[in-house]
């Protein structure tokens, strides 16, 4: 069984190097792909250094364009893992995203993370993507509507594509699943990752990811496939 692993990476050079090499000791993993989306700082000189194919993208194109872009490289791939290139060694926990895939129970796995202590971010953006997946994915109610650690087939892969853009892309992928028919489940893990905070940088974000869900399901409530 040919698994391989997609990391989209925008400056993630402190965590990236750990993120690959645990990634890469998941049983029946044959490469791990990154895709530098356009980073000022050494993230693909770590990322090739721990052993990952690098695809160098010299803008920022945002992670849905990143995703389509080393969609590209992993075509032969039975089983596709996406993480984020901030899992650090917890990126070793993809192996439980792929058991209920290898076991023909599920179509597309995806990893639920530990509720942070305190107030990490603020809930409407994931309050937004969780309506649209239910509205538009036929009632399917999910803990973790924008995690970005996921398991595919090569069927629910092609199902998907093209990503959709910015971080719009999980929803996407999440109702199109749907659509098509497939099996979305979810798992637990205690993965970690760099949490967006109650700052002014936490601010902008979840704002730019408000916008992304927002046009993302727009465009569904549009598509037609």
């Amino acid at each position: 069984m040919d698994i391989a692993v997609l990391i989209p990476a925008h400056e993630e050079s402190d965590r990236i190097a750990d993120t690959v090499r645990a990634s890469s000791t998941i049983p029946n993993v044959t490469r791990v792909v990154v895709v530098d989306d356009g980073s000022i700082d050494d993230t693909a000189q770590q990322a090739e250094a721990a052993g990952a194919k690098v695809v160098r993208l010299w803008n920022n194109v945002g992670k849905g364009a990143a995703l389509e872009a080393g969609a590209m490289r992993i075509e032969n791939a039975d089983i596709i893992l996406l993480l984020d290139g901030d899992l650090g060694t917890t990126a070793e926990q993809g192996a439980s995203l792929l058991k209920p895939i290898v076991e023909g129970r599920a179509d597309m796995v995806i990893a639920t993370f530990p509720r942070p202590e305190g107030k990490a971010g603020f809930g409407i953006v994931k309050g937004l993507a969780r309506w649209g997946i239910r509205l538009m994915g036929h009632g399917l109610e999910v803990e973790a509507p924008l995690s970005g650690q996921r398991a595919l087939t090569r069927e629910c892969l092609e199902a998907v594509r093209p990503f959709a853009t910015g971080y719009g892309v999980e929803v996407a992928l999440t109702v199109r699943a749907r659509r098509s028919g497939l099996r979305v489940i979810e798992v637990p893990t205690t993965m970690t990752h760099a949490a967006t905070g109650r700052d002014v940088h936490g601010f902008l974000h979840r704002g730019r990811q408000f916008v992304h869900v927002g046009l993302a399901l727009l465009g569904l409530a549009f598509e037609r496939r």
